[in-house]
């Protein structure tokens, strides 16, 4: 009798494990379908059109997820996870001035290139949602501790309200919005975007 129960019990268990991985599969699914659409430059997509991306339906996408504002929330949190290591600098301080603007530019081109079309509904949803509006503040200050931390000989080297100017330039010349501009307004590509901000950075320290 023990063991016919515990073999009920084990399928009862195994049943739900399943449906617990099929619940998750296709809540990854639909993240991952909200994603591609921001990739594609839809920046908006409705529920309708995550359902159609992913394959499971409308109804589903609220089966698992509140509103269109949470699985937003989501998706950012993962793409935030998944490019996590491109906002390393090797070497950060290090070596002369020419190689450190050099590598800091090729950080924050990777970077920005990689984090663009998720970045802009970010900063579409910031007024919002106080959440993103935290992690986006979280990565602008360490992006700017970064440019302090690689060029702080140089900076060392100024008054006060001069080092402050100078970062501050720095910060404009090396954020997500300046490369915005370069390649969507300014229509540079990314080679050539990359090199405005090389040359930018050398006017202004090198």
């Amino acid at each position: 009798m023990r063991s016919v129960t515990a073999s009920a019990s084990e399928r009862i268990g195994k049943a739900k494990d399943g449906r617990r991985a099929w619940r998750e599969r296709n809540r990854n699914a639909v993240v991952d379908a909200l994603l591609d659409l921001y990739e594609d430059g839809v920046l908006n997509p409705g529920a309708q059109e995550v359902a159609a991306q992913s394959g499971v339906s409308r109804r589903s996408v609220f089966r698992y997820f509140d509103d269109m504002d949470e699985l937003c929330r989501t998706a950012i949190e993962r793409h935030s996870a998944r490019v996590s290591h491109l906002f390393e600098v090797e070497s950060l301080g290090e070596g002369p001035v020419t190689d450190r603007i050099d590598r800091l530019v090729e950080q924050r081109t990777n970077l920005f290139e990689a984090i663009a079309p998720v970045r802009r509904i970010a900063q579409l949803r910031a007024p919002f949602q106080p959440i993103i509006a935290t992690e986006l503040d979280g990565a602008r200050k360490l992006l700017r501790r970064q440019l302090e931390q690689q060029f702080a000989l140089e900076l060392d080297q100024l008054e006060a309200e001069e080092r402050d100017e100078t970062l501050a330039v720095m910060d404009v010349l090396a954020s997500f919005e300046s490369f915005d501009l370069l390649r969507r307004v300014q229509g540079l590509n990314f080679a050539h975007a990359a090199d405005a901000m090389r040359h930018g950075l050398r006017a202004l320290i090198g």
